[in-house]
């Protein structure tokens, strides 16, 4: 018979709908689900509800993290380099290291994106363009500063 020490175990972390950290980025507004502390930064993922009309983040490329997008409801369209695509719910995007791409609401509903980020290192990212939105409109040139913080730059 063996004996199980419930001590030793990882805490399990369980958010609930009312729970995460929120963080307000212009029309999104973001809830923090996972940022790193529950999986040794393997991975993060966060929930985002991009108002009617968002347009969303100049194209750019992550060196170092992979991004997933599942849409939740809603339409969201996904541009990747020259190509353009609606995705609606129940539709995953995989955005792999290198890979130019950028996203916005193009419709007059709002839309829910799940995110993923593998490993985490992005999460931080969004705390701090949330603590630019409070100086006002990012400039691009304030934008790519943040980005570059997490190894990533503005595609063009």
């Amino acid at each position: 018979m063996t004996t199980h020490d419930h001590h030793a175990d990882p805490a399990v972390s369980i958010v609930g709908p009312d729970d995460g950290e929120v963080l307000v980025l212009g029309a999104t507004r973001m809830r923090v689900l996972e940022d790193g502390r529950t999986t040794g930064h393997r991975l993060g993922i966060a929930e985002s509800v991009l108002a009617p009309r968002t347009p969303g983040p100049p194209q750019h490329r992550h060196a170092r993290h992979d991004e997933g997008f599942y849409v939740v409801s809603g339409s969201v369209r996904f541009t990747v380099g020259e190509d353009e695509h609606d995705a609606t719910a129940g539709t995953l995007v995989m955005v792999p290291p290198g890979a130019p791409h950028s996203f916005a609401n193009v419709t007059d509903e709002p839309a829910v994106l799940l995110s993923t980020f593998t490993p985490d290192l992005y999460v931080q990212y969004f705390r701090d363009l949330r603590d630019l939105f409070a100086t006002g409109e990012p400039t691009p040139r304030a934008s790519a500063e943040v980005m570059s913080r997490y190894a990533t730059e503005p595609a063009s």
